[in-house]
């Protein structure tokens, strides 16, 4: 499948425009950005609002937690598959790609794909599913992580970020398609939280919401198009899948080929227009392979059964036992020492102390936080004695395997 190019119609518009600055300017512009808490300190020059967000993300607490957090395949070691740090690197990649072409701001860009996942659970879409079972029991509330990783940037840590980015981390939600993505404007954070109250009581709201920018909508499409074949890839890192195990359409087979196609057609069906589009056929196609994703990967992923034998009840004895010493103020608990301790370590202005927050909130904050080996620890910690207990899936697995194999067929022969 070879790789798709820019028509020489638009190519050459596209230079000729960039030359003499004479094209749509349709980019979010840094000084229409909207804060929760504003200052009369003059921003510099050479540090506009955009950039503060991602210097502000970057350096949050809660950052460094991605490098070991799942993005699809849990309980397996192995430095070549996705971890949720590279994955948020490669959605800023290429939708900043994308803004570049398209004219828009990119310090937005990278400011919402940098932040996007930072409220993610472990163990990945299983972990979120299991936290939301939990939460929802205990206060009828839904949890997802889009909405989550807005509470984090914005209330767990008020970092006053922009309502632009804001918006944009919590309309990321890269589980739902669309061939054509329209801005939804926000004008407040009245607004913006009334949005965000919505997806805490009504079933599905979150994946209703839209960013409020192009800026927003190019980083939601990236985010399909990170993972779409570089699940692909990774399935077959692990030798759960062959190469030749999918199938094959327009937009090509290799992740290379899937990534720079569907750039191409973004940018040839959205320069200079006021939406981020896909033409028919590129849509119909990654519909079809995200459902291929999902029959053959996400459906099959090996760690899975373990998850649901292993994981769903650990995290249930953490999620009740951590409320339990909470609301009996076991300040040796770690849900003081190592959550709310931690939290308010940071020295960001608060209007009400942190806890002071409703006790299962305060539980998911903590859980959701967590990386997947933090949340194993925290189980043997708990429960030393628990019958639980989670085997990582090793470099040298299918060696082992085949040693055995080998030294059964040996055996066999000596007794013969």
């Amino acid at each position: 499948m070879a790789k798709e190019q820019l028509s020489q119609e638009l190519a050459a518009r596209m230079e000729q425009e960039k030359a003499d600055r004479s094209y749509t300017d349709l980019s979010f512009h840094d000084q229409e950005a909207l804060r929760r808490f504003s200052s009369n300190r003059t921003v510099p020059v050479w540090r506009p609002k955009f950039a503060k967000d991602i210097d502000r993300i970057l350096y949050s607490p809660y950052y460094n937690r991605y490098t070991d957090k799942t993005q699809v395949f849990s309980l397996v070691k192995n430095d070549d598959i996705t971890r949720r740090s590279l994955h948020v690197q490669l959605v800023s990649r290429i939708a900043r790609t994308i803004g570049r072409a398209l004219n828009l701001n990119l310090d937005l860009i990278e400011a919402i794909a940098l932040g996007h996942d930072i409220g993610h659970a472990p163990f990945a879409h299983c972990g979120e599913v299991y936290l939301n079972e939990l939460y929802n029991s205990h206060t009828g509330r839904f949890f997802s992580h889009n909405i989550h990783s807005a509470r984090v940037l914005d209330q767990i840590f008020p970092l006053n970020l922009t309502l632009q980015t804001l918006s944009g981390i919590a309309g990321h939600n890269g589980e739902i398609e669309l061939s054509e993505y329209h801005p939804v404007p926000m004008s407040s954070f009245e607004e913006f939280d009334r949005e965000l109250e919505k997806c805490y009581t009504i079933p599905g709201y979150s994946n209703k919401l839209q960013p409020s920018t192009l800026e927003g909508n190019v980083v939601r499409i990236s985010d399909i198009i990170a993972y779409l074949g570089k699940d692909r890839q990774d399935a077959q890192s692990i030798q759960l899948l062959e190469g030749d195990a999918f199938s094959s359409t327009i937009i090509g087979t290799v992740n290379a080929e899937i990534i720079n196609n569907l750039v191409v057609n973004i940018i040839e069906n959205s320069y200079g227009h006021p939406y981020i589009k896909l033409d028919e056929s590129h849509f119909q196609a990654v519909q079809s392979y995200k459902k291929e994703n999902y029959a053959m990967i996400y459906a099959n992923e090996p760690g899975r059964v373990i998850l649901n034998r292993v994981v769903r009840p650990m995290m249930q004895e953490i999620y009740e036992q951590l409320l339990e010493d909470l609301l009996q103020e076991k300040t040796d608990s770690p849900i003081f020492c190592h959550h709310i301790d931690y939290v308010n370590q940071s020295r960001y202005t608060r209007t009400v102390p942190y806890e002071k927050t409703e006790p299962n909130q305060i539980i998911v904050d903590y859980i959701a936080s967590m990386t997947d080996d933090y949340l194993i620890d925290l189980h043997h910690y708990l429960f030393p004695n628990s019958g639980y207990y989670v085997e990582y899936t090793g470099y040298f697995n299918d060696l082992y395997a085949k040693r055995n194999r080998l030294q059964g067929q040996l055996s066999l022969e000596d007794d013969q």
